[in-house]
């Protein structure tokens, strides 16, 4: 199925510049990074790929990259000076470039992040419009946008997890919009993506967190929170 934007989509967001794939984009990138880490990284290392690897620095991408891993908005004035706000917030950082990469994106970011004894990374696209998609989160194939209330659970594969899990939310009347399962191999580790309409209780979270098959879980209200 085709991919519909709106009118607004179209326009693009309320943004520092100069253009909303080359800065707004890569700014929610890094800011889904933030939450996946659970905090703003000491260490990043960033890869642009395709058309990012050949024009990250003249559209202000390397600034855009920083300014969301500081979890700054895409209407923050500091994006324009987000290195030296990175330095003064203990954040390291190195680039790369990869300019030939046919199966992916033209507008393609992988981070890799690090916080305290934490890692994580991650594979976003910048789509035209400040829209987004995360392709790969921790190894695991992902498709969602973090534009609506999303949760990454990674757990044991389970027979009847899903069923469990989404029967639990739905004692929330989280209506789920999307749905990605992708998993190492079979009874391995597994990871569930739901974009909702509404977000669970954080009881209901903290609940879903502590059964003994569930490995970890991501709760990301909404990118622009």
């Amino acid at each position: 199925m085709a991919e519909r934007s709106s009118v607004f989509d179209m326009i693009g967001p309320v943004m520092i510049g100069p253009s909303s794939s080359h800065t707004a984009g890569v700014v929610r990138i890094g800011r889904v990074g933030v939450r996946v880490l659970g905090g703003v990284p000491t260490n990043a290392q960033v890869t642009f790929y395709n058309s990012f690897a050949r024009t990250y620095e003249g559209h202000g991408s390397d600034r855009a990259i920083i300014a969301g891993l500081l979890d700054f908005k895409t209407d923050d004035t500091r994006i324009k000076t987000a290195f030296d706000e990175a330095k003064s917030n203990g954040l390291s950082w190195t680039f790369r470039s990869v300019g030939n990469a046919s199966t992916m994106h033209p507008n393609t970011i992988k981070l890799q992040l690090e916080r305290e004894d934490k890692e994580v990374s991650l594979v976003g696209e910048s789509r035209g419009g400040g829209l987004i998609k995360i392709s790969e989160v921790n190894g695991f194939d992902a498709i969602f946008t973090a534009s609506s209330h999303t949760m990454i659970i990674t757990a044991e594969d389970v027979k009847g997890s899903i069923a469990f899990i989404t029967g639990i939310l739905s004692n929330d009347e989280c209506n789920i919009a999307t749905m990605t399962v992708s998993r190492k191999g079979k009874n391995d580790l597994a990871c569930l993506i739901l974009e909702m309409d509404s977000g669970p209780e954080k009881l209901t979270i903290d609940y879903l967190r502590n059964l003994k098959w569930v490995k970890d879980i991501i709760y990301i209200p909404d990118i622009d929170m």
